[in-house]
């Protein structure tokens, strides 16, 4: 059977139709064979039958939002408890439009219990951030990202809420299926709006389904994994996606006909460091001298290392580092999500847990490192310089060497680098695994989609493998 199909795109697109692999080159026909491809397409695909799913393009098929309706779910479940009166409640399960909807307070007790206590809380599920990033325009339906966010009540008591986005592009996430929107366009369907339950733009672990502690919390989440398929069911999406999700969340989601998916990060680990010429003893003599050159570099460049926290970081810090952060999307990312704003109301909502490092010249702001603190863990997030400008080695002084400071002073167990990466693993950072969850609904799409992750899983764990037995630091310390 042979198919003719045009896709719009810079790279070639794969696809194995009815066992027969077809590969759909990036060239362009002239539009009476576009035409004709397309109507010969669309004419088959109650026939055709996905196979199997390769990489492909990164142009997206995008149609309009439509506007979700109301969305409530109730269902009574039950506990084994002593008293058979307490053993039954009714779960209640709405969406909002706005974080702002549920209290401040009731959301942060959800997170901080799923968090495993305060010791383990993890800032960017607090409602602090949350709300930041939809107060400041940044996580908006303007920029395709719909807030969409669930809450479960039992006696009018919130006893779980989950954030979660109605979006419109494959943007910011950093777990990639900007293939799977290609496979879905060429098929004739549309792959946008879906779900994402995630914190945007922040590729950080952590709990998605946010649990009060109760003799109920068992019953409440399930009941929420349920309502989230049948919400994207209902509201005639192609998928639901849970990224970064805790370990813990990632095993009871895939159990419930999730697709497991799972990638690599760098982190540092405190070994009970005393400071960090203590931490470059348990490298490998190569990786502390390259280290310690690279160090040097900073102060030989007359630039001053600054971590500032709370009340001292001032207007002008954002300010500059906002210029800075722009730099950085114009040259690499392309699109700025953040505003202005956020970095203000950011930091005057979570205080000492932002730890904002800088770099000065002259007693002028050059660059720039934004960090979270939450329990036990140092996150990096962003980083940017003036533009025009060039310092050798202040990237990695700035992001990682300063973290290391920071976490050693501050007792900190991790320190968390972002995505991507692996000249972090020489200075100390070692791959760790990370996990996101996908329910598709069209289930051809389903096992297409299963056996392209089957095959990636298998080849990230061996690049995992080989990162490992490379690593930096001396036989034994790990």
């Amino acid at each position: 059977m042979a198919i003719a199909v045009t896709v719009p795109s810079s790279s070639s697109f794969l696809l194995l139709l009815n066992n027969n692999l077809f590969n759909f080159p990036s060239c362009s026909t002239s539009s009476s064979s576009s035409s004709s491809s397309r109507g010969r397409w669309r004419g088959r695909r109650g026939r055709g039958r996905i196979s199997a799913l390769f990489w492909g393009s990164k142009n997206n098929d995008m149609r309009e939002e439509e506007e979700q309706e109301q969305f409530s779910l109730s269902s009574t479940v039950f506990a084994d408890l002593a008293d058979k009166e307490l053993s039954k409640r009714v779960i209640n399960v709405s969406a909002v439009s706005s974080i702002s909807d549920i209290p401040s307070a009731e959301w942060d007790a959800c997170a901080v219990d799923a968090s495993g206590g305060h010791q383990k809380y993890n800032p960017f599920i607090s409602h602090s951030f949350l709300s930041t990033l939809e107060h400041s325009g940044s996580a908006v339906k303007e920029t395709g990202w719909t807030p969409h966010h669930l809450l479960a009540t039992m006696d009018s008591t919130i006893v779980a809420v989950v954030p979660l986005y109605l979006k419109t592009h494959s943007y910011g996430e950093f777990v990639f299926d900007h293939s799977w929107a290609n496979a879905y366009y060429s098929y004739g369907s549309p792959y946008y709006p879906k779900f994402q339950s995630c914190v945007p733009f922040t590729p950080v672990t952590g709990p998605r389904i946010l649990l009060r502690n109760s003799p109920f919390k068992d019953q409440v989440f399930h009941f929420l994994l349920s309502a989230l398929k049948h919400l994207t069911a209902h509201s005639h999406l192609s998928s639901l996606h849970v990224t970064f999700p805790s370990q813990d969340d990632f095993h009871q989601f895939t159990q419930q006909g999730f697709l497991p998916r799972i990638g690599i990060q760098y982190h540092w680990k405190n070994r009970n460091y005393k400071n960090f010429d203590d931490f470059l003893m348990d490298m490998k003599q190569s990786k502390r001298k390259s280290i310690r050159q690279e160090r040097k570099k900073i102060s030989a460049q007359n630039l001053t290392m600054k971590r500032l926290r709370g009340y001292e970081i001032k207007a002008k810090h954002w300010d500059s580092f906002y210029s800075f952060y722009r730099n950085t999307t114009d040259n690499k990312w392309g699109t700025p999500y953040l505003t202005r704003d956020f970095f203000h109301e950011m930091g005057s909502k979570m205080g000492d847990q932002v730890l904002l490092v800088v770099a000065e010249e002259g007693g002028e702001l050059v660059a720039g490192a934004l960090n979270l603190i939450g329990g036990d863990t140092l996150f990096g997030r962003l980083w940017g310089c003036q533009p025009q400008t060039y310092y050798p080695s202040l990237h990695f002084e700035a992001c990682y060497y300063q973290a290391i400071e920071a976490a050693i002073e501050l007792n900190l167990e991790t320190v968390e680098a972002g995505a991507q990466g692996e000249h972090k693993i020489q200075r100390g950072y070692l791959p760790v695994t990370t996990y996101s969850c996908h329910y598709l609904v069209d289930e051809e799409f389903r096992k297409a989609i299963q056996d392209f992750l089957i095959r990636e899983s298998s080849q990230v764990k061996l690049v995992m493998k080989l990162l490992n037995d490379s690593g930096p630091f001396k036989e034994g310390v790990i």
